[in-house]
């Protein structure tokens, strides 16, 4: 069982507060994945956890047990970093099996552990090789194997495809996400890439100067975003943010007008009262045919992906819209286009969220 509770979680660096309150239930078996912009505090909390920096106010309880003291070699918790720090006189065996080789284990266990892992990770073919004579995706691997060796309650990863070219990338998170699977194992992993934490997360944590901006599912946050930030941050493209003006509520719909388009009415999602506001579309919502809520706007960048295509047209009052057309329609650059959307595909935000 690996449970983990945050509760009021804070943490200054020479009075900067960078962690400024945080409360989380982490679910045995969970694997949960702390996404954000750089210096949102993303990383700064996953150490907190391991206990390799010092919490300045709340508490962490592991399986119900207050553990704000306790060392971070005592906590259960093995983390896999960034760069791979593997010891480069040392064999993939010998990298694999450090940890229990300083705990003075017993060599047969270790290698009974090390012949484990390495079956695991497909590494069983390279235990005798040196870090020098390993690709970039082997050795994270090693360094993924040297974490699985110590068998730990909680595993942490604190990007560890951010040195990984693109096909490496995608190879490795699938070996992490078929690992979780076998092992059943709580997982808590760091990343700024969104496109990993939707392919791998149970649950995600969108994190923002320091604070907890929402907490679900990736497809939970992708359908229904709490605030802008969310929006903006969670699918690729990111989602079109408009100004815009309500005008009138009633019955959970709203009547708003945008320049250009004037008396629509959609869903008033997060929104209670008249005023400004921001209408949200996702690129995937917006399309070529003709219905009845159009915006219009002169392609600026044109993106052919092969199924589909993407497209950035300026508004007449210089905003950004992007589209993502399926196929290679005949378009070209500064023709006018006219995009359509349906009103339930809209996001509503209060102007200040």
């Amino acid at each position: 069982m690996a449970r983990l509770k945050l509760s009021g979680i804070k943490k200054s660096f020479s009075g900067v507060e960078v962690i400024k309150g945080v409360d989380l239930d982490i679910d045995d078996g969970e694997f949960v994945v702390f996404v954000g912009p750089s210096g949102c505090g993303k990383s700064t909390l996953l150490r907190l956890i391991a206990g390799l920096d010092e919490i300045t106010a709340g508490t962490l309880e592991l399986d119900g047990k207050a553990s704000n003291d306790v060392p971070s070699r005592d906590r259960g918790i093995a983390m896999v970093f960034q760069s791979y720090a593997l010891y480069p006189h040392l064999t993939v065996a010998e990298n694999m099996g450090f940890s229990l080789t300083l705990r003075k284990t017993p060599k047969a266990e270790i290698a009974q552990k090390v012949a484990q892992a390495a079956r695991i990770l497909q590494l069983d073919h390279l235990l005798e090789r040196k870090p020098s004579q390993l690709s970039g995706g082997q050795r994270q691997r090693v360094a993924i194997g040297r974490a699985i060796v110590r068998q730990p309650s909680i595993f942490l990863f604190d990007e560890p495809l951010s040195n990984l070219d693109a096909a490496l990338r995608m190879e490795t998170r699938a070996e992490i996400a078929k690992l979780h699977r076998d092992l059943a194992a709580t997982m808590i992993y760091v990343t700024h890439d969104q496109v990993e934490a939707m392919t791998l997360a149970d649950k995600i944590v969108v994190l923002n100067g320091g604070l907890v901006q929402q907490v679900g599912s990736p497809m939970e946050l992708y359908k229904n975003p709490l605030n802008t930030f969310v929006a903006g941050f969670i699918g690729s493209p990111r989602m079109n943010l408009l100004k815009a003006e309500v005008s009138a509520i009633e019955g959970g719909m709203a009547t708003i007008d945008l320049p250009g388009l004037a008396g629509v009415t959609v869903p008033a999602g997060h929104v209670t009262t008249p005023g400004p506001a921001v209408f949200g579309v996702r690129p995937q919502a917006l399309s070529l045919t003709q219905g009845a809520h159009r915006l219009t706007g002169q392609i600026s960048l044109i993106e052919r992906m092969g199924p589909e295509t993407v497209i950035n047209l300026t508004s007449p009052t210089g905003e950004t819209l992007v589209a993502v057309l399926p196929g290679d329609p005949p378009l070209v650059l500064d023709q006018q286009v006219t995009l359509s959307f349906a009103a339930e595909d809209v996001h509503l935000f209060p102007a200040d969220a």
